[in-house]
């Protein structure tokens, strides 16, 4: 004779840890999900689900998924280094290639975050008005709001798409700007000898 499932006598089922309650928020929403909005869902502050993120981080360190976080706000997605394995399942185009001067604007942008056109202007020496619409159509840069100054320019910051085509978890995962500079002057030392 078989016992009913409303048997007093059956096991409690354990309460799932805080970053498996994470992890299943994230899987399901379709964009990237605030702090304070998991915080409140799961009636807890701030600090215990950064706490949480980071030991879901360690867990899915040897899976398929990573977290990634942008302006105050963590997303899943799958790991960079498994692209082209979920391209070529989903029959996906290879991601489009950027030129050398959509690269420059976007790592002007990404370092000097949020920032205007004409300060990227001032930097590349030339007008980088269709790189920046090549690069908002790409869906690389975003509009961040506007300065205050005379105009209002626009400022531009990175997307969260972003992110996930260079496989950075955060923007705080950029290489410092000090080491690309020695790096590039060791590049130019070695063309010229």
């Amino acid at each position: 004779m078989s016992e009913s499932r409303g048997n007093s006598t059956s096991l409690p089922v354990a309460e799932p840890a805080l970053a498996a309650k994470i992890e299943a928020m994230l899987f399901v929403s379709a964009e990237p999900v605030p702090l304070t909005q998991l915080a409140s869902a799961l009636d807890v502050n701030v600090t215990v689900v950064e706490r949480s993120l980071k030991e879901l981080e360690q867990a899915l360190e040897l899976r398929g998924l990573r977290l990634q976080r942008h302006a105050g706000r963590v997303q899943m997605t799958t790991a960079p280094e498994l692209a082209s394995l979920v391209e070529n399942f989903l029959g996906l185009e290879a991601i489009t290639h950027l030129s050398r001067a959509a690269l420059e604007t976007l790592a002007i942008i990404a370092y000097q975050q949020p920032c205007t056109r004409p300060q990227v202007d001032s930097i590349r020496g030339v007008n980088s008005d269709a790189m920046m619409k090549s690069l908002l159509s790409k869906g690389l840069i975003l509009e961040t709001g506007r300065t205050d100054g005379p105009g209002r320019p626009i400022l531009y910051s990175t997307s969260p798409e972003f992110l996930q085509h260079f496989g950075l978890g955060s923007i705080a995962e950029l290489p410092p700007l000090a080491a690309l500079v020695e790096s590039e002057n060791g590049h130019d030392e070695m063309l010229k000898g």
